[in-house]
């Protein structure tokens, strides 16, 4: 035998479609679709979104039975391998992917159904656990709560010490970005941190010569 012959050899014996039996490809699927309801249940479970996609997690738990299903069928025959390559070479998907948890959570998916249809189960159950422990503890790590912006219109009889002063009492670290002067009046642009926001405006706005008081906040997270 040449060795262009037992390179032949090796390459088919690896596209055994008599290994696919009945069972072992209910079994397979039967796998996907558990690990597929299972990431369901916890993208439901931990998601953030300001809007939940229940199109979007249906597509994690459909997504590794499909995937099961094309490696099954890739083992069966170097024919349909390659066909399948090509074929999912040119399929584009055009929805972008707002939130990077959610690109995570897709390619888990994907990886499932990828290492369900090679048969490693135990693999595919193993990772399940670790990711869903990692997304539970990195979830309820605490998340400090980002700087508030509060905007100060005033006329000329403002003075900016006074305004500084009655801001301090009820926010800390209070810094001023930005002061714009004109000739009717001045804007202050102060970044803080503060938990009575109410009580702030009402002061900051009793000031002598303040106009106007817009305090903006956002949930937007610091990263220490």
């Amino acid at each position: 035998m040449s060795f262009t012959d037992a390179i032949k050899k090796s390459v088919l014996e690896g596209f055994d479609a008599g290994n696919l039996t009945t069972s072992h490809i209910i079994v397979v699927l039967m796998a996907a679709v558990a690990l597929g309801l299972f990431i369901y249940g916890v993208y439901r479970t931990t998601t953030k979104s300001g809007f939940y996609n229940r199109s979007f997690n249906k597509s994690l738990a459909i997504m590794p039975v499909i995937t099961a299903g094309i490696m099954l069928a890739m083992q069966s025959n170097l024919v349909i391998s390659l066909g399948m390559v090509g074929a999912l070479s040119i399929v584009r998907f055009r929805n972008a992917v707002k939130d990077s948890g959610d690109l995570a959570y897709l390619f888990w998916s994907i990886s499932m159904g990828i290492i369900t249809g090679a048969g490693l189960f135990e693999i595919a159950i193993i990772l399940s656990i670790l990711v869903t422990i990692l997304v539970v503890v990195l979830d309820l790590l605490p998340t400090f709560k980002a700087p508030c912006i509060l905007v100060v219109s005033a006329d000329s009889t403002a003075e900016e010490k006074a305004v500084v002063a009655c801001v301090s009492k009820f926010a800390s670290k209070a810094k001023v970005r930005s002061r714009n002067v004109t000739k009717n009046g001045t804007e202050w642009i102060f970044e803080m941190q503060t938990k009575e926001e109410a009580k702030l405006v009402k002061a900051v706005s009793a000031a002598n010569g303040v106009i106007s008081v817009n305090l903006m906040t956002h949930d937007g997270e610091v990263r220490f």
